[in-house]
């Protein structure tokens, strides 16, 4: 129980228990008319999460080394604890069965102990190691899980509710809310991977009769190619990313045609209108996202393309403003230059953009999340640096100002601050500044900056780096995840990408959307859909016929749709290794890593002893009945 006292210090107790709701919503695709509920009654699924809870506390009842919770064969998570969690939602003397919901329950549970390592200090680590508990139990029953079909449609994406506040959170699923809480254990599991890799195919599809239900893709054995051709089919996660790497290319390209290719009469020529309209459309999807989905929606990527997307319109603006003056004269000239000014100040901008949908490469994947960890750890070192330039350069405003009683050395204490921070100091001019003040705290200031504050933003990115790279893989599959869970996101019925989206909302929301039936229009956007991604689908038509022949041979050998044969499989269906005695052999020479060689060494002893006691024992009886006699 947490106390009052220490509660009411933690102001983001409350905060975080009335946020609840928000973090754990829907990430995939739901209609705003659409009315989505638990398919648990949400008061079962929190009874579980609790009966879960109160396990994890018993298992683990004083803080231990999280690699005695991770590590293969633990003895803390035996196979009787994960046993028992799998079975929470089989309540004794009741005929229902809510065992589908653990894994979500897991997480949540999850979710409370992290909620809990911030509000009891003391025991923070405890909670963080029960939270820890939690995900390699949730990866446990994943991996064992055998029937696949169960696994992904009720166990991973099936949506439930759990009671906060005496109301019922908004329903998700295991796939989101992992996602979500960045469990990484759980998303590297193989069953959950599985499941975004049919998610990331479009082999699992929300039902349009109801949205909390996830179907097999009907054609998926479907050789026939126009079957394939279907417009709705751009809703699929690969196409998508797939669409926007080829559109971010040609935006690239014609903001290359555009600066390398200036117009010296201020003119507007192809190339740049369709750099600009390009862009408008691109301004057009964040802001219809942000409105959709909220604050959110808000990261590190949305605002480096906010701030591109800014740079360009007053680019824009200001080529406008030349384009209104007289040809020839010095005002539009003087404009002119400007706007190619701001658009040749966004080139490392476009080229960094190309990292955002270059993050399905492993590589830039990995490296993605070395820099999205950097710059929350900068968040410290920039504090603590806002605090210090906040303090020398008052005291050095005062010196200038007490020198001649006005400000004006501004502008070289500003830069000579900022050579500071850029380890390039310069200290000619303080020798005759406020002497021999002005050089005492000028060395004062470039010790903390340069020995001190880079060397905690050099640990803090080492720390990040070494981090990440130690689990690497896991932190790739987790972001690989995280987008196509941004894909499956998507609330609009009709998939029109940017600058697509522009055709969308000019020439079919704005004069047909509030006038014609709804029948009606669904048919005008699948027309204007065919002939707006008509060559992308005679591509993707073609790539799901051979993928349609692939899962037709992989049932007909009764394996897995997605199943692959490798090299070392192709004469595995030769080998005997029973027959040719070749896996007795294997077996007597197999080690035992279950258990510890000092164990196995004791125990070997242990069977000896007991040997000893026997032979012992039958010599005392051999020696008691011949002196009998």
């Amino acid at each position: 129980m947490i106390s009052g006292g220490w509660a009411s210090l933690m102001p983001w107790s409350q905060r975080e228990r009335h946020r609840y709701r928000d973090e754990l919503r829907a990430l995939l695709p739901t209609s705003s008319g659409d009315n989505v509920t638990s398919a648990i009654p949400a008061k079962q699924v929190t009874l579980i999460a609790l009966r879960l809870k109160y396990q994890i506390e018993q298992v683990i009842p004083c803080e231990l080394p999280v690699e005695r919770i991770t590590q293969p064969h633990s003895n803390v998570i035996t196979a009787g604890v994960i046993a028992t969690a799998k079975s929470a939602g089989k309540i004794a003397g009741s005929s229902e069965d809510y065992n589908a919901c653990v894994v979500y329950c897991l997480l949540i549970v999850k979710h409370w102990f992290k909620m809990q390592s911030l509000i009891e200090l003391w025991d923070a680590d405890l909670h963080i190691v029960r939270g820890t508990a939690c995900e390699v139990i949730a990866k446990h029953i994943i991996e064992n899980e055998e029937d696949i079909q169960y696994l992904m449609q009720s166990v991973l994406l099936k949506r439930y509710s759990i009671i906060v506040d005496d109301q019922d959170t908004k329903p998700a699923n295991a796939i989101e809310t992992a996602v979500d809480l960045h469990a990484v254990r759980v998303i590297a599991s193989s069953g959950y991977q599985k499941c975004i890799n049919y998610l990331w195919r479009g082999w699992l599809i929300q039902d349009e009769d109801d949205p909390s239900q996830f179907i097999d893709y009907k054609l998926k054995t479907d050789t026939r190619y126009l079957s394939h051709f279907d417009p709705d089919r751009m809703r699929v996660p690969q196409y998508q990313n797939a669409v926007q790497v080829l559109m971010s290319l040609i935006y690239l390209g014609l903001y290359t045609g555009a600066i390398n290719t200036v117009n010296a009469s201020g003119d507007l020529d192809i190339v740049e209108g369709l750099l600009y309209l390009f862009t408008f459309g691109f301004m057009c999807d964040e802001v219809s996202k942000f409105y959709k989905v909220g604050r959110y929606y808000l990261s590190f990527w949305n605002v480096f393309n906010s701030t591109l997307y800014v740079l360009l319109s007053v680019s824009f603006i200001t080529r406008m403003i030349a384009f209104s003056q007289e040809p020839g004269s010095g005002s539009r000239r003087r404009f002119n230059v400007l706007s190619y000014d701001f658009l040749a100040f966004s080139a490392p901008m476009f080229w960094g953009r190309l990292l955002l949908y270059l993050d399905g490469v492993r590589f830039f994947g990995a490296l993605l999340v070395v820099l999205k960890v950097m710059m929350k750890e900068s968040i410290i070192f920039f504090a603590l640096l806002f605090v210090v330039l906040i303090g020398f350069f008052q005291g050095f405003i005062g010196m200038d100002q007490a020198d001649d009683n006005a400000v004006s050395a501004t502008s070289f204490i500003v830069k000579r601050m900022m050579d500071a921070i850029l380890t390039s100091p310069e200290f000619d001019g303080f020798d005759r500044f406020a002497p021999p003040f002005g050089l005492i705290l000028y060395y004062i200031f470039n010790f903390v900056i340069i020995v001190i504050l880079l060397n905690v933003l050099i640990a803090l990115y080492n720390s990040a780096y070494e981090d990440i790279t130690s689990n690497a893989t896991d932190e790739y599959l987790a972001l690989f995840s995280q987008k196509t869970m941004q894909f499956v996101r998507a609330p609009d019925e009709n998939v029109f990408l940017p600058p697509f989206n522009l055709i969308e909302i000019f020439c079919l929301i704005i004069p047909f959307e509030w006038w014609m039936s709804k029948e009606r229009y669904e048919q005008l956007n699948e027309i204007v859909m065919a002939i707006i991604y008509t060559p992308i689908l005679l591509v993707t038509s073609l790539l799901e016929t051979r993928a349609a022949r692939m899962v037709k041979w992989n049932r007909s050998r009764h394996e897995s749709d997605d199943d692959t044969v490798e090299e070392w499989e192709q004469m595995a269906g030769e080998l005997d290794v029973e027959g040719s005695g070749w896996a007795k052999r294997v077996e007597e020479s197999k080690p035992n890593v279950v258990m510890d060689g000092t164990l196995l060494e004791v125990l070997k002893m242990q069977g000896e002893l007991i040997e000893i006691k026997e032979l012992l024992k039958e010599l005392q009886q051999g020696m008691a009945n011949g002196a009998g006699k």
